[in-house]
């Protein structure tokens, strides 16, 4: 195979970095092989003045991501990273840092790979920060968008430096561009004089509008927002630029795409058919499907509604339902028992109850309890705490609370984003995924029953192999090849 046909994704999360090279399955257009992969831990929290000030805050040392981000290159083949003919990037969504324009990092061409070093950057506003009360996003401006605007989100974090942080001006006034911390890489890399920010991200950002594809700049303006920080707009995954320099023997010149979004990217990763939806149950829970070609959002948001609609690729839509309650809450209910049993005096491993607790739900085929298990709230309705109803003597094993709790959190799911609504929306198979759904049989069953769809469990879903697809089959330069 030629070097175009062989590519590099990279995905800077919020805990791990990971990278992925992938080649063009010979004859076949639409298959590929992974031929190399690797994850880092990010360890990139950062414990700041106004964090600490303020516990809601969280921020993240920039340096320390690239560190692992260059922890992850150097151990992937060089002789695969040789012939890597483009590079795809996603990241985290949401957040946002600052840098000063040509001076946002330095290359250093010694030791065994030239890398770039951060210099005239800020720390990354993570997605996670909750600075944001909901009495100060009450004040803010409302957006010109399908989309509300929360903490966490780069333009409402922006306002709130603006008014809140101590020496804010001065602290703004020390960089003159924006972005997430995925626009950045992609803008060193290449050297941008002004960061390319993908409708996916800006999106992810507030304050945007994915049908004419801008920002709120009026609104903004009126504001007092620093427009002049927001990034120019592209195509996703398109082509951003060519890298400056060599890089881990990335040949310099090499195409570099406009960064995605990591949850696009991990539906990417594993949607063969526009007509499969992704359900991935990890800590939290996200189902996702392909909305039908020509659906266009609506024009104001709705903060109450539990499926929102994120810009995809060629100005098409996901409709996505995310939970905030998914593996977390079976942790909730093994740290409950564990803690339990310590206090009647006896010491038990968490692996240990959670295997058994499997087992005996999975001899538990069926159970009156109702459980609705929504300990941390949702989005849309952050005030619905956990319930236990339908609770009878013979009802209380330790199978019938474990099958009732899994079926609560596929039934939690189901209200949010219906099988008949993606019965309508075109779907045919639903394939599943995540580390919470892999190890649990009992889930597996609940979410057959709840959405009897085929499914196609087993293929986990990959921000890093996603970015590095998209840029294998979405750009010109194969068909140079």
């Amino acid at each position: 195979m030629g070097a175009r046909s062989i590519t590099l994704g990279i995905d800077l999360g919020t805990t791990s970095v990971k990278a992925a090279v992938l080649e063009a399955a010979p004859g076949d257009p639409s298959g590929f092989v992974v031929l190399a992969s690797c994850a880092r831990a990010a360890r990139a929290e950062a414990v700041t003045q106004s964090a600490a000030a303020r516990p809601q805050g969280r921020e993240q040392d920039v340096s320390r991501t690239i560190q692992a981000l260059h922890e992850c290159l150097a151990a992937l083949p060089r002789p695969q990273l040789r012939k890597v003919g483009a590079i795809g990037v996603s990241g985290q969504m949401h957040g946002v840092m600052f840098w000063k324009t040509g001076q946002g990092c330095e290359w250093m061409e010694g030791g065994a790979a030239p890398v770039f070093e951060p210099r005239a950057v800020s720390q990354l506003v993570t997605w996670q920060d909750g600075r944001c009360s909901s009495g100060f996003l009450a004040s803010l401006p409302q957006p010109e968008s399908h989309l509300s605007v929360a903490t966490g989100f780069g333009c409402s974090t922006i306002f709130w430096l603006l008014k809140n942080r101590k020496n804010s001006p001065e602290f703004l006034k020390s960089y003159d561009v924006a972005g997430t911390i995925q626009d950045y890489v992609v803008a060193m890399l290449c050297g941008l004089p002004r960061p390319l920010m993908s409708d996916q991200n800006a999106a992810s950002w507030g304050y945007f509008n994915t049908q004419s594809q801008s920002w709120n700049l009026e609104t903004l303006r009126a504001s007092g927002f620093p427009v002049h920080l927001l990034p120019d707009i592209a195509e996703p995954g398109s082509v951003a630029g060519r890298t400056s320099h060599s890089w881990f023997e990335i040949p310099k010149g090499t195409e570099v795409g406009v960064a995605m979004g990591d949850l696009q990217a991990s539906v990417y990763s594993c949607m063969a058919q526009r007509t499969d939806a992704v359900l991935n149950i990890s800590t939290s829970v996200q189902l996702a499907a392909s909305m039908p070609s020509g659906f266009r959002p609506g024009q104001t948001p709705d903060p109450l509604a539990p499926v929102a609609y994120f810009p995809y690729f060629d100005r098409t839509y996901l409709g996505v339902a995310a939970s905030l309650n998914g593996g977390n809450v079976l942790a909730t209910f093994v740290h409950m028992l564990v803690q339990w049993m310590a206090d009647l005096g006896v010491e038990v491993e968490e692996s240990t109850v959670y295997s058994h607790m499997i087992q005996a739900a999975a001899q538990q085929e069926d159970t009156c309890l109702t459980i609705t298990p929504t300990v941390l709230g949702e989005r849309h309705l952050p005030d619905q705490l956990a319930s236990v109803t339908r609770i009878s003597s013979s009802g209380l094993s330790l199978g019938h609370v474990t099958r009732a709790l899994c079926r609560g959190i596929i039934q939690n799911l189901h209200s949010m984003l219906s099988f008949q609504q993606l019965k309508e929306w075109g779907v045919e198979r639903v394939i599943g995924s995540g580390s919470a759904l892999s190890r649990n049989e009992v889930l597996k069953q609940e979410v057959q029953r709840a959405f009897p769809f085929p499914w196609s469990f087993g293929q986990d879903v990959d921000a890093a192999v996603g970015a590095a697809l998209v840029m294998l089959r979405r750009n010109p330069y194969q068909k140079e090849a």
